[in-house]
């Protein structure tokens, strides 16, 4: 009893001293959610599993694409894919071009079976998969994602990033052509994604009426690949640097494909998306998330990128953190959505 006495006046001393740091200010309120407090218990575990483009998610998270064949690539995606296996979430590997005519960097890419049953994307960019069409070698990308056992493949549309970077490839034509070419070419499922300033709503559009797996908005507000390049290229670029904050927020994009919801009814073919870009927490994902009137599920990169680069605890720590947040979330949160 003493014992328990003595950590009560403890505790409340230190309610007093933190008082004055713990004051809020009403501008700083969150106001994308109603906080509702009656109806649950803070100690349940949701059921957080999703059905998202054929694959049984235990959580609506995915690692989205991050390193393409650097000296550390094998340790972060091993830890990565092993994050996806013991939580049931899905992950972009980062550009496997390197793999289409060499098998030397395979063992960095090769980590389904660390995934078991969660989804493990291979990643190619638009200008390799127009380049191999030219050739009549498509037939290699089918070789890589068996390679890889991958679960089907990205496309990474980046034009601006390859016009701004010093040894970006040539785009030469209409990179919806190259992605009509694939998805009629290839058997497993495809994803098309952005690299950092998202997609307007003409590409949405023209996206959803396509067979896609999903569509991820990489979104302008995270890292950008064009100002990526900008950094990199050592010509005096100054004059072009307005072009990297063009683009689009996951927010605008999430009401972009609400409305092409709408506007196309049944021609929609394509209503699963993958919203990253700029997210930085479970809040900013569970958000968008119940916002879409699609089946959406919320991606981080460069936060599990920094976890990916120490070890698999911290990685394992994240998720589990996260998921313990969406837990809260969806048993004390509603979204406002006249916000």
């Amino acid at each position: 009893m003493n014992n328990t006495k003595s950590a009560t006046q403890d505790r409340k001393l230190e309610h007093i001293q933190l008082t004055a740091k713990s004051q809020t200010l009403a501008a700083t309120s969150d106001k994308r959610f109603y906080y509702e407090p009656l109806f649950s218990g803070n100690a349940q575990e949701l059921d957080l599993g999703i059905e998202f483009a054929g694959f049984s998610l235990k959580l609506p998270l995915w690692i989205s694409s991050m390193t393409g064949g650097t000296g550390i690539a094998g340790k972060i995606n091993e830890n990565l894919a092993r994050a996806c296996g013991e939580f049931g979430i899905g992950m972009g590997l980062g550009s496997c071009r390197k793999l289409l005519d060499s098998d030397e960097f395979l063992d960095d890419f090769h980590v389904k079976s660390l995934a078991n049953n969660s989804p493990v994307f291979a990643n190619l960019g638009i200008a390799q998969l127009e380049e191999l069409i030219d050739k009549n070698e498509l037939s290699k990308v089918d070789r890589l994602v068996t390679k890889l056992n991958a679960d089907g493949l990205i496309i990474h549309i980046n034009p601006s990033q390859e016009w701004f970077q010093p040894e970006g490839d040539i785009i030469k034509r209409a990179p919806l052509e190259t992605i009509e070419t694939c998805v009629e070419y290839f058997k497993f499922p495809i994803i098309v994604k952005e690299v950092g300033q998202g997609m307007g709503p003409r590409t949405l559009k023209a996206l959803m009426m396509m067979d896609l797996c999903a569509i991820e908005f990489a979104s302008f507000g995270g890292t950008n690949f064009s100002k990526l390049e900008y950094l990199r290229n050592s010509n005096n670029l100054t004059v072009h640097e307005p072009l990297c904050h063009v683009g689009h927020t996951a927010l605008e994009m999430v009401h972009m494909t609400n409305d092409l919801i709408d506007e196309l009814g049944s021609a929609a073919k394509c209503k699963n998306f993958i919203i990253s870009g700029g997210i930085k927490s479970y809040l900013d994902g569970h958000y968008l998330c119940k916002l879409s009137k699609g089946c959406a599920i919320f991606a981080m990169a460069s936060e599990f990128l920094k976890t990916a680069m120490v070890d698999y605890e911290s990685v394992q720590q994240q998720v589990g953190e996260i998921k313990k947040g969406l837990n809260f979330a969806n048993s004390f949160l509603s979204v406002r959505r006249e916000h």
